[in-house]
């Protein structure tokens, strides 16, 4: 199965969070870190990695 890469408008949808809440938490590292894809400007993350994200705040 391949792993999906979700664009930043994905992930402000499935987190709520704003833009700026989430490059701030990725300075903290308190959120995943981006990827930069092929380029120079595209970035995304890692489905897999926000879902993770998303389960570990329901604990909290």
């Amino acid at each position: 199965m391949r792993a999906k890469i979700l664009r930043l408008k994905d992930v402000i949808e499935r987190t709520g969070l704003s833009r700026s809440t989430i490059y701030l938490q990725i300075a903290q590292r308190r959120f995943p870190r981006q990827l930069h894809l092929t380029g120079a400007r595209s970035i995304g993350w890692h489905e897999d990695s926000i879902t993770q994200w998303i389960e570990s705040r329901k604990e909290v």
